[in-house]
């Protein structure tokens, strides 16, 4: 049985037990640095109490972990060995992959790699090789452990030898679809921005590992009939991540800061003022000091870098000139993603950008910087790819296999890639000027239609107030 030797006490959870190990590896620089990381990123721009970090979110990723594991081992000590569960040495491995799980963040990550794409993602294969590899301290504190190996395995199965890849449902307690990971940031999250949320502590009983397939997944049949009460506490879930999806994450105060912080650092990684392995190693405060004194001379990109950063600091933020929301721009989604996201992109954006200032400044005198809002086209959904036993079936299938059956999950998806937008901002509150550009961009973007049709009056009101959480 696990030896639980210390106690954290958690402004959500209450006390969370850790081991000594776990202590240990929490006290590694690389861990310590996730205090100084926000879980929200630019949103404490918008709800100012959330200044929460990765560091309590990890924590509190094990806790839960170890919350699901004890209720499928409930369950399956209760089902007379038809199903699986976790022993202690499982649990002990999953806990530390939970505990270490957002160890490859970067300060603003999903700013930088999700509104820019310059950058590959926190969670691929690379970067957690890096991060746990004997030349950091937390790797060798997780070689210490004896199981380093299988931690990884967890995080990034493409990582390790196909000997070092745990069972599916090992990794499935830290990265599925309804996961420990999503579990503690809906509830951290919902404390920490102020917003009335909750999801019923029951999902924590409806998991179950098929002892067949070595798969979790949730029981949705008894007797025959579709168990309705808990495939309404699923989609509860999957609204409660809507929810804060379009209200917090997506909300367009944040875009906008998170906008100058993408571009700042864009400017920076091709200018060489910064690199990847000072972007692994620093924090919030330490990226916007590197930014602060980054030194590009008088050079319009050291112009333009000086800027946003004082920009952002102040929060001065961009406001919104053109809007091309994908409900209205399915045949354009495409190719301005092509165009404008991904690899090589930057390039063009750069050059659009300074276009776009150009006209600009010809029609009003003023020199506005402007800035392009590109994200993928996924939007970091979580699509229903949790296995579930529906009744009638003989195999586990994953929930949106059956969406034509429920139809809230099939809105639920329509409506999350529906949050897409293409967003032009700009540098000002000056509305005329605004109002100039939406109208270049009608021009500019012929294949798109924007729906920020607002006359100078309405961008009047609209510079005048501002939104903080709305």
């Amino acid at each position: 049985m696990l030896r639980f030797d210390n106690i954290i006490r958690d402004p959500v959870h209450g006390d969370i037990p850790l081991t000594a190990e776990e202590l240990r590896i929490l006290d590694t620089a690389e861990m310590q640095r996730l205090r100084n990381i926000r879980q929200l990123g630019t949103a404490y721009l918008v709800y100012p109490g959330a200044q929460h970090s990765r560091f309590e979110h990890s924590v509190g990723t094990a806790h839960f972990a170890s919350k699901m594991i004890r209720e499928i081992n409930s369950s399956r000590d209760q089902n007379g060995g038809r199903l699986g569960g976790y022993d202690d040495h499982e649990e002990r491995v999953i806990r530390l992959a939970a505990l270490v799980h957002d160890a490859t963040h970067l300060p603003f990550g999903h700013n930088i790699e999700d509104q820019t794409g310059l950058l590959p993602r926190h969670d691929v294969p690379d970067r957690f090789a890096s991060m746990f590899s004997l030349e950091t301290e937390l790797g060798q504190e997780l070689e210490r452990t004896g199981v380093r190996q299988q931690v990884i395995g967890i995080l990034a199965p493409d990582a390790v030898a196909d000997a070092d890849r745990p069972p599916a449902h090992w990794r499935e307690i830290v990265s599925g679809t309804i996961d420990a990971d999503m579990l503690d940031y809906l509830a951290r999250d919902a404390m920490f921005t102020g917003l009335n949320l909750q999801y019923d502590s029951r999902i924590f009983g409806m998991f179950r590992v098929e002892r067949r397939t070595q798969r979790l997944y949730v029981e949705l049949e008894s007797r025959g009939y579709l168990k309705e009460a808990i495939l309404s506490e699923l989609l509860r879930c999957f609204d409660a991540r809507y929810f804060f999806s379009e209200r917090v994450y997506y909300h367009h105060a944040k875009i906008a800061s998170g906008a100058l912080i993408a571009k700042a650092v864009e400017i920076a990684l091709l200018e060489g003022v910064v690199d990847f392995p000072q972007l692994q190693r620093t924090t919030d405060a330490g990226l916007l000091s590197i930014l602060s004194r980054a030194d590009l001379g008088d050079s319009p990109e050291g112009k333009r870098l000086r800027v946003f950063v004082d920009a952002y600091k102040s929060r001065r933020l961009p406001k919104r000139a053109a809007v091309y929301p994908v409900y209205a721009n399915r045949n354009a989604q495409e190719g301005l993603i092509q165009r404008f996201f991904g690899a090589g992109s930057s390039q063009e954006r750069r050059r659009v950008e300074e276009h776009l200032s150009d006209l600009l400044e010809e029609q009003t005198g003023e020199r506005v910087p402007v800035l392009l809002y590109c994200p993928a086209g996924h939007m970091q959904l979580k699509s229903a790819r949790l296995l579930v036993h529906w009744p009638g079936e003989s195999d586990l299938r994953p929930l949106n296999d059956f969406r034509d059956h429920v139809p809230r999950l099939l809105d639920l998806e329509n409506a999350y890639q529906g949050m897409w937008k293409f967003y032009v901002l700009a540098l000002t509150k000056n509305p005329e000027i605004l109002q100039t550009l939406n109208q270049i961009c009608d021009n500019e973007f012929p294949e798109g239609k924007n729906l920020l049709k607002l006359g100078v009056k309405s961008l009047h009101s609209a510079t005048k107030k501002e939104t903080h959480g709305v």
